[in-house]
């Protein structure tokens, strides 16, 4: 009997729970229909129309022609085509920036990237004016510009700060095809025009960004120029994470790199888009992965994609694409498709380039599908960018020890990097007995050798036998908290050899996971090289190895990069030192080893040191 009014207490209390719900979710309903604004329709599509926000001047703002249908009035932005995120379902309601904020103050970087992946502002949202230049800020390098620095580059580029009435003519970095305006007015294309001419103006070591101009154009849709400006040059500058590739050389890295985590991270659909490819090869339908992105995807996907972009890098990319490939592959697998009928007529790059225009999933279900795609590290996207951009210069560079001189601008070294060339030459104590013509041409050489990121900054002469003493304690002092470092050996008799050293080298004093002191430490970005008397460039052999599900499968033995401790520095290993040095930096021996399957860097072996230099880059 008691057992009975428990089970009827327990019934009830549950029916009043289930009531309670109902009566909370009819109050929250009825508040969604009161707030509401009525929709318009456009195209067969739900839209909402909205007033400019915090667009200077308004008129940036066009209206898509193929999804939008607002007024005609100045004020006409764009707006979103899904339903309020208002109370929808249980979903919270979206942040603001106000909320983001302290997150973004306090370096709170892994909760605020996880709190942009998850609320999917509109398209019209207030939120981007605010946060789009917050997030480009945390990336900035170096003293922040100051109120009228834009201006006055205008000024000095252009003579005046009023927009001409001709067209202006873009940096010779922009690919023509690609200047994607997205609905920007014919003044809004040319404030993008101005802003990329400004851009290539202060950074003239831009030798090829396609990208550069589509992102600043959807920039503008959200701010006005000046602070365009600033956002752009800060993902330009920005040393922590890559967003805008600068040379053709990184710009075919990228889609190779794509190419290569696809075939382990979506195998299936790479399987497929290969099967698909037929004659003309998978490798072109990837080298346009970029626009599938930038140029097919509909505007507000890319919008929610640079959300998360801005914050996260270009490794938000490489996810949207193989989420891209992924949802086509699953479109596209029944032969009796849409998507397998256009694959077969009209080639699978253009039912891709097709698929994305019409992508049948939303920017919520693109998004969740790339960043669930388990296992893609960071770390593991920046070995296989690095790997892959080392064996394309390495193709480019090196055959055998013969030193080949590229027809690619990538390999030349820029205004800039001529610049530091002099400057180097000038510090440079193993140029003794040299001359003048012989020692540049070595440092053109070791130039072209560098990556290419790194030959943009200026090199400083951090330690030098001459001037310091021959001692590691002092070398440690003055060189351990620099990354990357160049090392240069003139022996007692003048062979000229040493290493790019891509980690810094107090690393040594780091511990693993058992508190044990690390032997070894270094990336495969570290490299050897031979100056004099016969140039040559021994690269890590992870770089060489041809590998095509592009995974690393390096033994340990040939992944041994740096060593140090109070008694020697050693560069190489496994079967041999390539580089070893005493405490007193006076002798060394230099053997094959397994990291780079390199020859002794002098016939004897055993050397005395002359001179060791070491160089940091400033900036780095």
């Amino acid at each position: 009997m008691g057992r009975n009014r428990v089970t009827r207490s327990n019934k009830q209390s549950k029916c009043d729970s289930v009531r309670a719900y109902y009566r909370i979710f009819r109050r929250l309903a009825s508040l969604r229909r009161r707030t509401a604004v009525p929709p318009a329709h456009a195209h067969g599509k739900h839209v909402l129309r909205v007033t400019a926000m915090y667009i200077e001047p308004a008129a940036f703002r066009a209206s898509s022609a193929e999804s939008l249908a607002v007024s005609e009035t100045p004020t006409a932005v764009w707006i979103q085509c899904l339903p309020s995120p208002l109370f929808a379902g249980k979903k919270a309601p979206l942040k603001t920036y106000e909320e983001v904020q302290p997150l973004l103050q306090q370096g709170r970087k892994r909760d605020l990237k996880i709190l942009i992946r998850e609320n999917s502002w509109p398209i019209n949202s207030a939120v981007r004016a605010s946060l789009w230049p917050a997030l480009c800020k945390q990336h900035q390098h170096g003293k922040s510009m100051l109120d009228g620095f834009y201006w006055d580059m205008v000024t000095q580029v252009f003579g005046t700060v009023e927009l001409p009435d001709k067209p202006i003519m873009l940096p010779p970095f922009v690919e023509a095809t690609h200047c994607l305006g997205y609905h920007l007015t014919r003044k809004g294309r040319a404030v993008a025009d101005r802003v990329v001419s400004v851009l290539g103006y202060a950074c003239p070591d831009i030798t090829y960004s396609p990208s550069l101009y589509p992102i600043t154009a959807a920039l503008l849709h959200f701010m006005p120029e000046e602070e365009c400006y600033h956002c752009m040059a800060s993902l330009v500058a920005s040393k922590e994470k890559m967003f805008i590739t600068q040379t053709k050389l990184l710009n075919e890295v990228t889609w190779k790199t794509v190419m290569q985590i696809a075939k382990k991270h979506a195998k299936s659909a790479a399987q497929h888009l290969s099967r698909l490819s037929g004659a003309i090869g998978p490798e072109r339908i990837y080298a346009d992965w970029q626009w599938w992105i930038l140029a097919a995807l509909p505007f507000p996907h890319l919008v929610r994609v640079l959300d998360c972009f801005f914050h996260e890098g270009i490794k938000v990319f490489y996810r949207v694409a193989l989420a891209i490939l992924i949802l086509f592959h699953k479109h596209s697998t029944n032969q009796n498709s849409e998507w397998y009928a256009e694959a077969t007529k009209n080639g699978v790059d253009h039912a891709v380039d097709k698929f994305c225009r019409n992508m049948p999933a939303s920017p919520t279900k693109l998004l969740r599908t790339a960043f669930s795609i388990r296992a893609l590290s960071s770390q593991y996207i920046s070995r296989v960018f690095i790997k892959t951009e080392m064996t394309l210069k390495s193709k480019q560079v090196i055959t055998g020890s013969r030193l080949v001189r590229s027809r690619s601008s990538d390999n030349l070294p820029t205004s800039q990097s001529q610049v530091n060339i002099q400057m180097m030459s000038h510090t440079l104590t193993i140029r003794e007995r040299m001359s003048e013509e012989t020692c540049k041409q070595m440092l053109f050489t070791l130039w072209s050798w560098l990556p290419v990121r790194i030959t943009m900054y200026q090199p400083v002469l951090l330690y030098t036998t001459e001037e310091h003493g021959c001692s590691l304690t002092t070398f440690y002092v003055r060189v351990e908290h620099h990354e990357p470092t160049l090392l240069m050996i003139k022996t007692c008799n003048n062979e000229v050899f040493g290493a790019y050293c891509s980690t810094r080298w107090f690393e040594r004093n780091q511990k693993d996971e058992r508190g044990n002191r690390q032997a070894y430490f270094g990336t495969g970005e570290t490299f050897l090289f031979s100056l004099h008397p016969v140039p040559a460039k021994y690269p890590w052999v992870g770089c060489l190895e041809d590998d095509a599900d592009g995974d690393s499968k390096t033994p340990h033995a040939n992944s041994l990069f740096m060593a140090a401790d109070n008694t020697m520095i050693t560069i190489g290993g496994g079967d041999g030192q390539a580089i070893w040095m005493d405490e007193n930096i006076r002798f060394g021996k230099t053997d094959r080893c397994s990291t780079f399957n390199n020859p002794p860097l002098c016939p004897s072996g055993d050397f005395e040191i002359r001179v060791l230099e070491v160089y940091g880059f400033s900036g780095a």
